[in-house]
């Protein structure tokens, strides 16, 4: 049986993905004991990210097949109300500043990747995919033994959540619909699951 793009994909990013499994920010999530102002910062990043993310779904919108226009506006309506409700409320309960946020570098070279990726569809889904596969596949692994910290919680059954699952394999779907240059599809991931490791790297 022949291997998918989007399976290809995920054989590529496992090293990277457990590169972030084993990041400090990521286990101290884990545990449940990071250090409030080190998920604080995060949160604030995150949410700023999370806006833009919400541009590159829009972006990419504009330009997909009517077969899948209304997937991409469902991932930017529930990027917009659903991701950044939950992001809004745990900042007020670690008592981030979300208004007076500015991107530190690895967002802003984050966002820039993502944000010109998308000015092609194929392109712009598989840079994109890292984050959603990522946070799906962490989000898996770490409920397996979830933090006792009721926020910490939370977060990971966030993107433990099979409704995040199933978003992210309707993006999968789209990639090998797309059927990108399988070379440069290999390279985009590849930059994007380093943007995720290094995203972790809080300023």
């Amino acid at each position: 049986m022949i291997m998918g793009i989007s399976q290809q994909l995920h054989a590529i990013g496992r090293p990277l993905l457990d590169a972030q499994l084993a990041h400090p920010t990521v286990r101290g999530i884990a545990a449940g004991d990071l250090p409030e102002p080190v998920f604080r910062s995060w949160l604030e990043q995150d949410y700023l990210f999370l806006l833009d993310y919400v541009r590159v779904f829009s972006r990419l919108a504009w330009q997909a097949p009517d077969g899948h226009l209304g997937d991409l506006v469902d991932l930017a309506h529930a990027t917009w109300h659903n991701e950044l409700s939950l992001h809004r409320s745990m900042s007020a309960e670690f008592g981030a500043d979300l208004e007076a946020a500015t991107k530190g570098p690895a967002c802003a070279a984050y966002t820039d990747f993502l944000l010109r990726s998308a000015a092609d569809y194929a392109d712009g889904l598989v840079a994109l995919y890292p984050c959603m596969w990522g946070y799906s596949t962490l989000g898996r692994v770490l409920a397996d033994k979830p933090p006792a910290e009721p926020r910490y919680r939370a977060w990971v059954d966030t993107y433990a959540d099979p409704g995040f699952a199933a978003l992210t394999a309707r993006i999968a779907v789209m990639i090998d619909e797309a059927a990108p240059d399988p070379g440069r599809a290999a390279a985009l991931f590849t930059e994007g699951m380093r943007h995720e490791l290094a995203f972790w790297d809080v300023p």
